[in-house]
């Protein structure tokens, strides 16, 4: 008889300076888990306890609990890379949530934010995600490309057409390739050949990595980068 393996829990670390936010943020992990998505256990703690545990892999933090906001991004990219970061935060401006979200967070909310959407918003990053307002998509793989192209000027970032660049805001959302089609009114055949030339042209080996790449800016393919470190060698 097969038995089915539940998905292994997320522990979700959890900063807030106040105790009624922290008391918010805890009635978030009360709602019942979807089918087939991981339990979500919270890590409450300090930033410092938090990054130094290798357990924790996602990070909610509420910026009303410091003021040097730009400094812990920076901090958390340098000490633990791929620690996802959910940011609440005061201000809900477009270049707000896009500098925010370019310089390492996966996903930003206002203090309006409600426990259920903050759940959603939790589950999107967990699943490889980011959490954005869908008219901002654009702009910020605008903004990544610019950035990517700008810290690496000796390596051209990639072209993408118009339909490849909304595949890959698609692909941000954690669409499937049978939802990117239906949304965009193509064959899943195409999506699916628009992913491959996404990966050929960014140098990824798989999905995560792409949508990971395009969140971090990194879009010059390592092939590239490869070839001219054995030409360099010849």
């Amino acid at each position: 008889m097969f038995t089915t393996r539940n998905p292994e829990p997320t522990r979700v670390g959890l900063v807030a300076g106040e105790p009624m936010r922290l008391e918010g943020l805890m009635s978030i992990f009360e709602q019942e888990t979807k089918e087939g998505q991981p339990p979500l256990i919270p890590v409450v703690g300090s930033l410092e306890d938090l990054l130094a545990n290798p357990v924790v892999e996602h990070l909610v933090i509420d910026w009303n609990s410091t003021p040097a906001r730009l400094a812990i991004l920076q901090r958390v990219r340098r000490e633990r890379p791929k620690l996802r970061l959910i940011v609440i935060g005061p201000d809900s401006s477009d270049e707000i949530i896009m500098d925010t979200i370019i310089a390492g967070a996966r996903a930003y909310l206002d203090m309006s934010a409600g426990p259920r959407m903050i759940r959603q918003a939790i589950e999107e990053v967990v699943s490889g995600s980011i959490w954005a307002p869908r008219r901002l998509l654009s702009k910020l793989i605008d903004r990544l490309l610019d950035a990517a192209d700008g810290s690496l000027l000796s390596s051209p970032r990639p072209h993408l057409t118009a339909r490849e660049r909304e595949v890959l805001q698609l692909l941000l959302l954690a669409r499937s390739n049978r939802e990117i089609a239906t949304e965009l009114g193509i064959e899943e055949r195409t999506v699916k050949a628009h992913v491959g030339k996404l990966m050929r042209k960014t140098g990824a080996e798989n999905r995560i990595e792409l949508s990971m790449r395009a969140l971090n800016g990194s879009f010059v393919p390592k092939l590239a980068a490869q070839q001219n470190h054995r030409s360099a060698i010849v």
